[in-house]
């Protein structure tokens, strides 16, 4: 589940929206009242969604949305007029007034989302330069010619170490490397 940082410029609305978060068992570390507060806690997070307001003391929300990082969503809840207005179409809006299931039912989705993203990032596999490359390269035709192992075999070899030592892949074929050429 999500990180959630609350944001309004009314302290009342923002506790309020964090009340009816938490009693729906979403976990809401932050409520702020400015755009400040609310990068803050931003930073202080590896990933979340912002519930927040349009307006602020300090800044508006597109400024808000330009820092934050790719791994946060926001969620702006707003006047229709200004929901059919934003110019980011990336960010989620609820018109007011909102419904407690329509909120609740809304931040769901976008953990879902955030999740899926998660999810196909750590699928993708991590792009490797040249000499990554060869030392992955070096450290398998090493262990194809003394230990008599075919490529695949030899890669899946530094595979298994590696995710047994909780090391990347060039960091095992260094190590391995190291140990076989001595």
């Amino acid at each position: 589940m999500s990180n959630l940082i609350v944001a309004f410029p009314k302290i009342e609305n923002a506790k309020s929206i964090k009340n009816i978060l938490v009693k729906s068992g979403m976990t809401v570390p932050y409520v702020c009242t400015t755009g400040a507060q609310a990068l803050q806690c931003v930073n202080a997070l590896d990933s979340g969604i912002i519930v927040c307001s349009h307006r602020f003391v300090d800044m508006m929300y597109t400024e808000i949305y330009e820092y934050l990082p790719p791994q946060f969503e926001m969620l702006l809840v707003a006047s229709p007029a200004i929901c059919n207005e934003r110019e980011i179409s990336d960010i989620v809006c609820l018109s007011m007034p909102i419904k407690v299931h329509e909120l609740v039912q809304t931040i769901e989705m976008m953990e879902y989302t955030i999740a899926r993203k998660r999810k196909k990032l750590r699928a993708k596999p991590k792009e490797r330069n040249e000499e990554e490359r060869d030392i992955i390269y070096e450290a398998k035709s090493l262990l194809m010619n003394r230990n008599n192992l075919s490529e695949e075999e030899a890669h899946r070899y530094i595979q298994k170490r590696s995710m047994n030592n909780g090391t990347d892949m060039v960091e095992t074929a260094q190590m391995i490397l190291s140990l076989m050429n001595n």
